[in-house]
């Protein structure tokens, strides 16, 4: 059954009239009637009373015609949701990426790419790492931004997946500063262990601390204080002078550099790392496409 017939039945019982009700469908007088025809076919049983004079339709179709009108209202309402969300996901942008990310190298891209964006939107929804991998896997996201280390394993395959380095960044162990501009928690200043601020153990940047410090013969004595899965927390908590927790550079430089805060330890405890954008190798929606453009040629 297709909505043209409903809508030629609807103009057909208004106009008693095959010819009129033709002229107005802008088919021929044949065409019109095989349409009514298949439409009957359909319905199982004669709708038109057919005969000399105005058309009348027949007991079933009578009954029929306000189900037909209901039907065609519904439909052509729900091709124009459908038109509508069509043209919304074309003005939009998914990325899926961690919290982190999304506090500080997201946020400097939103400045930087508001040209791009202008006129479209860009939703980001934060999740774990392999999360965010599989919202991408899932086509529920045009975009993943995360986390790139031998560390980290991140299973993608490269015959429907491509990706761009936008960033090479690291976590370094600071701590709150001294008045002197030094770790209050520094490494090495004592025997005593240094209070620790761990994340937890499902966090992409807890796997790659808990693997350095695994690797690392130098990694220093530590007191576990604080488990917590919020980076943003760390932060505060460093702040407050709690311990040490390994943040990431491009979240506390300026901090450092204002002193407020300090490395803990010279370069040998930082764990470098990368970050990239991921996506489908299919064709994406315009404002996706030159959002890729844009990071690419970063």
């Amino acid at each position: 059954m297709q909505l043209k017939w409903l809508e030629d039945f609807i103009v057909l019982a208004r106009e008693r009239s095959f010819t009129r009700a033709a002229e107005l469908r802008h088919v021929t007088h044949p065409a019109f009637g095989r349409r009514i025809r298949a439409l009957e076919a359909w319905a199982g049983t004669p709708l038109v009373e057919r005969g000399g004079g105005p058309v009348t339709l027949t007991a079933a179709g009578q009954s029929f015609l306000e189900t037909a009108g209901h039907m065609a209202r519904s439909l052509a309402q729900s091709h124009e949701e459908l038109q509508s969300l069509a043209g919304r996901q074309g003005r939009t942008v998914t990325l899926a990426t961690g919290r982190t990310l999304a506090r500080t190298v997201l946020a400097d891209w939103l400045v930087a790419l508001r040209p791009v964006l202008q006129g479209g939107e860009i939703c980001i929804r934060t999740r774990s790492l392999a999360e965010t991998v599989a919202m991408l896997e899932r086509s529920e996201a045009d975009f993943s931004l995360v986390y790139h280390h031998p560390a980290l394993a991140i299973r993608l395959d490269a015959r429907q997946f491509s990706h761009v380095t936008v960033l090479a960044d690291r976590l370094v162990p600071v701590s709150r500063a001294t008045v002197q501009g030094q770790a209050e928690h520094g490494f090495g200043q004592d025997s005593a262990p240094v209070p620790y601020l761990a994340y937890a153990p499902q966090l992409a940047l807890g796997r790659l601390v808990e693997d350095h410090l695994a690797q690392n013969p130098q990694a220093p004595r530590l007191q576990r204080v604080v488990e917590c899965d919020s980076p943003d927390a760390h932060y505060e908590y460093v702040q407050k002078g709690l311990g040490v927790a390994w943040l990431p550079w491009s979240m506390v430089h300026a901090d450092c550099k204002a002193g407020r805060l300090a490395p803990a330890a010279d370069a040998h405890m930082e764990v470098h790392f990368e970050v990239r954008l991921y996506r489908p190798k299919r064709r994406l929606g315009p404002l996706a496409e030159a959002f890729w453009k844009a990071m690419a040629q970063r």
